[in-house]
């Protein structure tokens, strides 16, 4: 987060709040806790599989509630329910496990209810960094929107790499490329520091590297990977985001489209859009990758053009066309999502102003043909 000290000279502040606990067989940790009402907000699948009772076993508190409605996107509505729980069930430990759809209920729960209850954030793949963010992201009639606030951060964030075993490629694929973009936005953003920056290029080389080796099966790399989306999420929540994310919060809310995978649509186009304000950390984080370039403008070519090529080697979408989505309905909607876009607070970080050329711009290279 930036600031202006003494002489208009610019100040760096980081802090983070949350306790970290990470390796294998680590959500044992919960018992530290001396939970008495424990709720856990989770999804049908954890629930009905037994994970989420496994889990919360482990913290042995005298009452235990689930809340297992958990979809993706999850709406205002689904989050007002969750709450209507928390100020009936007044839990001492609230407990998020999932991805990062889980998470962000279970913020908003606990931020509206006004709970006093230790917040422990436990996700199940690598992507959304929500586990140390300030950062929910809610939809409401088919808008997604994104809530900040110090409050939403949850005091204990567990990486159990036992949970990421039986992680499906395409979730590995999404979440991956949402760590990448996470790291690649907090490093150009306004808002970035010495420290953010640090975070950013470490989680975004990690990424880069290990993301092919994850998606083949390697289980051996998840524990690298998951802590590099953490510390892409402790990067974006202070230094901001961009273009990318205002964008596919936008065609999120209206298609339904994974992030992640959005994320790796738009990413490339954005870099493009970006390119001449922000070709210097372009390059320097690409340098850091292994990618560089012999110019500024090379390396952020090579950027682009690594990024496409992972994009492809995850068997991941180029277009919105070739994601399921009709382009003649993105044509009609064009509007509606620049309009969203524009009022996303993710672009108030972009390393330029982000205005309506642009995001019809980015629009066009990435809709796709019939």
């Amino acid at each position: 987060m930036r600031g202006c000290g003494k002489g208009g000279e610019a100040v760096d502040r980081y802090s983070c709040d949350t306790t970290i606990i990470s390796g294998a067989g680590t959500v044992a940790a919960l018992k530290e806790f001396g939970a008495k009402r424990l709720l856990m907000v989770t999804d049908p699948f954890f629930y009905e599989n037994g994970t989420a009772a496994r889990v919360a076993a482990l913290a042995q508190a005298e009452q235990t509630e689930f809340f297992y409605k958990i979809v993706p996107d999850p709406t205002v509505e689904l989050a007002a329910e969750g709450t209507a729980v928390v100020r009936r069930f007044q839990p001492d430990v609230l407990v998020a496990l999932g991805g990062g759809s889980a998470m962000d209920c279970a913020k908003a729960m606990a931020y509206f209810s006004g709970a006093e209850a230790k917040f422990v954030a436990i996700p199940t793949t690598s992507g959304s960094g929500s586990e140390v963010t300030d950062f929910s992201i809610l939809t409401h009639n088919g808008v997604k929107h994104p809530l900040v606030d110090k409050r939403l951060r949850p005091h204990t964030a567990i990486l159990d790499s036992d949970l990421l075993n039986q992680l499906p490629k395409k979730l590995i694929a999404d979440g991956g490329f949402d760590v990448l973009c996470h790291a690649l936005e907090a490093f150009v953003a306004t808002d970035a520091g010495m420290i953010t920056d640090a975070l950013a290029k470490e989680a975004f080389s990690t990424a880069y590297a290990l993301l092919p080796a994850s998606f083949s099966g390697n289980q051996a790399v998840r524990l690298r990977l998951h802590t590099a989306a953490t510390m892409a999420g402790m990067a974006f929540t202070q230094a901001g985001l961009g273009l990318c994310h205002a964008m596919a919060h936008s065609l999120g809310g209206a298609f339904h489209l994974p992030h992640g995978r959005l994320n790796a649509i738009l990413l490339p186009a954005v870099i493009g859009c970006n390119a001449h304000a922000a070709a210097e950390k372009y390059a320097r984080i690409a340098a850091a990758a292994g990618i560089g370039g012999s110019a500024q403008t090379i390396a952020v070519r090579n950027l682009r053009n690594a990024l496409v090529r992972l994009r492809k080697e995850l068997e991941m979408p180029a277009t919105l066309s070739q994601a399921g989505i009709d382009p003649r309905e993105v044509r009609h909607r064009s509007k509606e999502l620049v309009e969203t876009t524009l009022s996303d607070p993710c672009c108030a970080t972009n390393p330029i102003p982000v205005e309506d050329y642009m995001v019809r711009r980015v629009l066009e290279e990435v809709t796709g043909s019939v």
